[in-house]
Order: structure tokens, then C-alpha cells, then sequence
């Protein structure tokens, strides 16, 4: 690879990783929109992670992605002093925390839906266009029935209110929505899967140990994991949330580039193992860094 390619793979890894964090915030922004008719009665610092689950989960990723980049890739073994690896180690466990606690996020988010409850005596949307009542769009997403828009949210005869809020849903609807919130669980979990792998693997390849059964098992997982991930991305491209596919699509590219990372580092230590009278490699080398 000449240093000119290797400069635009460089710049373009960068540019994922620039998109994810933009990504940060259009999920706050659709979440802020959502607070004023999913918490009415005011937003509790328990609810806080119910609501901004995907802007938490998203931001806490994208700063674990940073820390996989500067372990597997930016730091040198001359860089990696008991400072750095303790502060890399404090980040990464905060991040982790954080990851999980939007896991239940988005668990909290699906039993709600699953809560909802059949309206009693509503045939007809325009019925409610003179109370407060929202039909509900999409997971985050609320829309105030008038007499303007009512016809042309649904044509049921029968609605289902969300639990402890005046918003409605045909079953239809509730259908699609309840799919994507079972998606974005079962996303987050894999993605769990994901780092643990990867933990797994740096921590092997630090000690020279990423080879024989523990890679074959790596690899083999990975063969399993990724296409889920994929699946997601596709199907929420089908349903048309272009956001929710654009960032799938971008995350599964930036940890390609964390799974070359690793590759590229234990390339360089076969390599260097094989050199006369070499000592094993212990971290990522720099060797790559332009």
C-alpha cells in the first residue's frame, strides 16, 4: 500500500468514526423531541436512560471505539505506560457500564410497548382530535391528532393506548413498532457479544496468545455475530428508519476497521517473532502509524 492510499484509508476511517459522533446527536435530538409526550408528567432522573437511551448507548460506543483504536492501532508499546493502561482500563469500564445500563434501556422501552392496552370505546381517530392526544409514529416519534391530520394516520376501527400516556397506536403500528424495539434489544446484546470478543482478543494478543483454538473460536463466532448485525441494519433499511440503518451500516464499517487493527497487529508480531533473536511482541507496534 503506497502512503498516498494509505493516507485516504486513514482519512476515511476517521471520517466513520466523525459520522458516528454526529450520529450522537441526531438520536438526542429525536429523543428530545419524544420527552415531552412520552414522560408528561416531567422527566425523572430514572427515566433518564428510558429516554435517551440510544443518544447514551450511541455516545458510550463511540467512545469504547476510540479506546479499541488507540489500544490496537495509535499506541505504541513505548506509549503505553501503568498510566495510560489504567486511565484506557477506567474509560473502558465506565463505557461498559453505561452499554449495559442502555441494554435495560432498551428492554424498559419494549415492555412498555408490550404494556399497551386496548382504547375501550374509540372506533375513530378524529373522536380525540379535541383532547391532548398524540398518535404514535415511530418508537420516538409523536404526532398530535387534529382535526386536520386525524384521517390520514390510520383507518382502524380499534386503537391501543400506551401505558400512562394519552398516545394511541393501531395494531398495525404497535406491530411494526414493537419489531423494532425487539431489533434494537437484540442489537445491543450482540454488539455486547461483539466487544467481548474483542476484549478477548486484544488481551490474547497482548500476551502473544491470539492463535491455534482461541482464534479459530474467535473467527468462528464472529462468522455468526456479524451477519445478525448486518440483518438489523437491512431490515431497518426495509422499514425506511434511514437513521437507525445509516448508523448500523457505519458501525459495522468502524469495527471492521477495529478487527483490521488486530489483524494488522498480529501480523506484525508473527513477523517480528520470526525475526533472529526477536523478543515477542506485547502491544500494537506503531509500525502503521503514519
Amino acid at each position: 500500500m503506497t502512503v498516498d492510499r494509505f493516507r485516504i484509508f486513514h482519512y476515511f476511517k476517521y471520517t466513520v468514526y466523525a459520522l458516528l459522533m454526529v450520529n450522537v446527536y441526531i438520536f438526542f435530538a429525536e429523543e428530545w423531541a419524544a420527552v415531552s409526550h412520552r414522560f408528561a408528567d416531567g422527566l425523572g432522573p430514572g427515566d433518564i436512560i428510558e429516554a435517551f437511551a440510544a443518544s447514551i448507548d450511541t455516545a458510550a460506543w463511540v467512545v469504547l471505539l476510540l479506546m479499541f483504536e488507540l489500544e490496537t492501532f495509535v499506541l505504541t508499546d513505548d506509549h503505553v505506560t501503568r498510566r495510560v493502561t489504567m486511565t484506557l482500563h477506567v474509560l473502558r469500564a465506565l463505557c461498559y457500564v453505561v452499554i449495559v445500563y442502555a441494554f435495560f434501556g432498551y428492554l424498559t422501552k419494549l415492555l412498555f410497548l408490550l404494556g399497551a392496552t386496548p382504547l375501550a370505546g374509540t372506533t375513530d381517530l378524529c373522536s380525540l382530535a379535541s383532547g391532548q392526544w398524540a398518535y404514535t409514529i415511530d418508537l420516538d416519534e409523536y404526532e398530535r391528532i387534529t382535526i386536520a391530520n386525524c384521517a390520514s394516520f390510520s383507518d382502524a376501527s380499534s386503537f391501543y393506548q400506551l401505558t400512562g400516556l394519552q398516545a394511541v397506536v393501531d395494531w398495525s403500528g404497535l406491530t411494526d413498532i414493537a419489531r423494532l424495539a425487539w431489533v434494537d434489544l437484540i442489537n445491543s446484546g450482540v454488539w455486547l457479544l461483539v466487544v467481548l470478543l474483542l476484549e478477548i482478543d486484544v488481551r490474547l494478543q497482548e500476551r502473544d496468545m491470539f492463535k491455534g483454538l482461541a482464534l479459530q473460536i474467535s473467527n468462528a463466532a464472529k462468522y455468526v455475530i456479524y451477519p445478525i448485525l448486518l440483518l438489523a441494519a437491512i431490515y431497518w433499511g426495509i422499514k425506511g428508519d434511514f437513521v437507525d440503518f445509516w448508523d448500523a451500516f457505519l458501525w459495522l464499517v468502524a469495527f471492521v476497521f477495529i478487527e483490521l487493527n488486530v489483524f494488522e497487529w498480529r501480523h506484525e508480531s508473527i513477523e517480528h517473532e520470526a525475526a533472529p533473536g526477536a523478543p515477542a511482541a506485547t502491544g500494537a507496534t506503531g509500525s502503521h502509524c503514519p
